[in-house]
């Protein structure tokens, strides 16, 4: 039997108790985990799900990789539904959400994340002010009632996170209404109040239905009034389309099937194409309004098994071509998505799921865009995941990805999951896999044209520091003026060399023309140069060299 649950294996039934959920997510418990067959599924949940039982085989040591890559998206999900990630409960003060923000942010960027994909939408709901749906009861205990004093979440998460030279993502899930059967505690200004006819319940919930044409106009006109008047950096969602299949219970769209099918005459293929026209509309839509914003999706980890189709990969569970209506490959595919994000949450040579060959097999199936692999940190505390309990499992993920040129990253569930820093994880990419910053990959089909170089770089030596300051260069190719710059160092013996991320000083989202280095030693000789970012993280030549001596 399949079930749907909070962050830590947690039923239906106690994810209606809050108190249960914080006491096991508390606690680190976890239900008996049972191998995995077609209808039980591993799945992030932004909360997280059934995770199959682990293999007790050995897996060899990857070879050590030599240096890190200077282009590596470098991702971590902040949820908060449930408060699963942040705030840590609804209704705190406003002063004590921030700095439990601010303290994931730093600790993001600490161990050298460069992506933060924070949920601004858990349930038809909102984290931040220009919304056309209620402020969430996640973020202030009760749906509709703002956080007071008055501020903006996801404008505070977006300024601090680009202090940090991370981008911020905006992560919506498009088609879930309420997290459970609690319907009288919504306000009257929810949406399944204000049109029940757009809903159905499945599983004790409401959820969107993805049949009817309007219920697609208003997922797209919500997330693009987030796209308008927000500075993020990308569009992100995850895994919920149609649900995930509860035996004894079935989706009440037939009504919906009878005024909209069209020509289809399987209810399931119409299924497909109600998400397909979403995906291929919202991509359209965030592209005309914002041609270098970033969209994409983190699908369950299957799209087919190949025993379902000979295209498929060599793997025995779940899927969301079958099971949720979402041809994620066909995304892929038309180029609707920009980048996409699967679900890896099984362990290196698990035999109904293997981390390694859905690796393979994603890279193989990604028709030109992105691939961020999702990591499950988050399994080193759950008791019957032995595989995760092993020092050598995430370290040896990241050297499985890093040999595939075709990877371009992964992203980590979740914040608290990192924060709790399981089995040393998080030291070890603060020490080594994320020792240096990364900028993250460029996109061509978005744009390929980088900016001009930075006029006249300037040092100037102070007591304990060396003062840099240069010009904004003139307008590239596409008139896009600049969006951050790059500082290098290099010790005087050095090679010039801008592809080593060890020479990068400081990475940063902003047009300042100025940066101070107060990490320099006295007696030494440096030398400075600075390149040009756009809003795609392309980057510009460098400026000449400067030299300096802090004799």
């Amino acid at each position: 039997m399949s079930y749907i649950f909070a962050y830590l294996n947690i039923t239906p039934l106690m994810r209606e108790c809050r108190y249960f959920i914080f006491l096991i997510i508390f606690l680190f418990s976890t239900l008996p985990i049972q191998a995995q067959n077609d209808t039980n599924k591993a799945k992030h949940t932004d909360t997280l799900a059934i995770k199959p039982a682990d293999t007790q085989k050995t897996i060899k040591v990857l070879s050590v990789i030599k240096h890190e890559p200077k282009r590596e998206f470098r991702g971590m999900w902040i949820a908060t539904v449930v408060n699963i990630d942040w705030p840590s409960s609804a209704n705190l003060p406003v002063d004590r959400q921030k700095s439990e923000l601010l303290a994931l942010l730093d600790m993001a960027h600490s161990a050298g994340i460069n992506a933060i994909m924070l949920q601004v939408r858990p349930a038809a709901d909102a984290f931040y002010a220009k919304s056309m749906e209620p402020w969430s009861r996640w973020l202030t205990g009760k749906q509709g009632i703002g956080p007071d004093p008055a501020y903006d979440p996801l404008e505070f998460a977006i300024t601090e996170a680009h202090k940090r030279g991370m981008e911020l993502h905006a992560w919506f899930n498009p088609y879930r209404a309420t997290f459970d059967g609690n319907f009288k505690s919504l306000c009257s200004c929810h949406i399944t109040n204000q049109v029940p006819g757009w809903f159905f319940t499945y599983g004790g919930i409401k959820l969107f239905n993805p049949g009817i044409p309007d219920v697609r106009d208003y997922i797209i006109k919500v997330i693009m009034k987030v796209v308008d008047n927000y500075n993020i950096d990308g569009v992100h969602m995850d895994d919920y389309f149609y649900p995930y299949s509860i035996p004894g219970q079935r989706i009440n769209d037939d009504q919906a099937f009878h005024a909209y099918a069209g020509d289809f005459t399987d209810i399931k293929d119409w299924r497909r194409n109600n998400v397909d026209l979403l995906i291929q509309a919202l991509g359209d839509s965030i592209h005309s309004h914002k041609p270098f914003l970033k969209f994409g999706i983190a699908p369950f980890g299957i799209w087919k098994n190949a025993r379902q189709d000979p295209e498929g990969s060599e793997t025995t569970g779940g899927n969301s071509y079958y099971e949720l209506y979402a041809d994620t490959r066909k995304w892929l595919q038309e180029g609707w998505i920009d980048y996409v994000a699967p679900q890896l949450y099984w362990n290196m040579g698990y035999h109904l799921a293997s981390f390694d060959k859905l690796v393979d097999w994603w890279s193989d199936n990604t028709y030109g865009r992105h691939l961020y692999i999702g990591q499950a940190p988050y399994r080193a505390f759950e008791p019957h995941s032995y595989a995760y309990h092993r020092p050598i499992e995430l370290p040896n993920q990241i050297r499985y990805l890093r040999d595939n040129d075709r990877v371009q990253g992964s992203i980590f569930f979740s914040a608290n999951s990192l924060m709790k820093n399981p089995l040393g994880w998080t030291d070890s990419l603060r020490t080594n896999f994320y020792k240096y910053p990364a900028l993250p990959p460029p996109m061509d089909w978005l744009d390929s044209i980088g900016p001009n170089v930075p006029k006249n770089l300037v040092a100037k030596i102070n007591v304990k520091s060396v003062s840099l300051s240069w010009q904004t260069p003139d307008l590239a190719e596409d008139k896009e003026p600049v969006y951050g710059y790059v500082i290098y160092r290099f010790n005087v013996t050095d090679t010039v060399d801008l592809d080593n991320p060890k020479y990068i000083l400081h990475i940063q989202y902003n047009a300042d023309t100025q940066y101070t280095d107060d990490t320099v030693e006295r007696n030494k000789h440096y030398i400075y140069v600075v390149t040009a970012l756009d809003r795609m993280k392309n980057e510009s030549d460098p400026t000449p060299e400067v030299n300096v001596s802090t004799n």
